[in-house]
């Protein structure tokens, strides 16, 4: 139990700090017109919110604590 606290604390401190970087990007497809058998759509590329990344990181820090704590 006590690694699996500090393995997850390790991944979130990780990716966090990829998304306050501003590093996490992901593709949003779009339908915008369709007439028929005829479609156009658009691709968005966006990144997650900074204040998510600090999110992550605080709630890696606190397993890695309660990990590092426990016995």
């Amino acid at each position: 139990m006590r690694i699996g606290f500090i393995l997850a604390g390790l991944i979130l401190i990780a990716l966090g700090g990829a998304t306050f970087a501003g590093k996490l990007d992901f593709t949003h497809d779009k339908e915008v017109v369709k007439i028929g058998g005829l479609s156009a759509s658009v691709k968005e590329e966006k990144s997650l919110p900074q204040w998510l990344g600090v999110v992550g990181v605080a709630v890696g820090l606190a397993l890695l604590g309660a990990g590092a704590l426990r016995k």
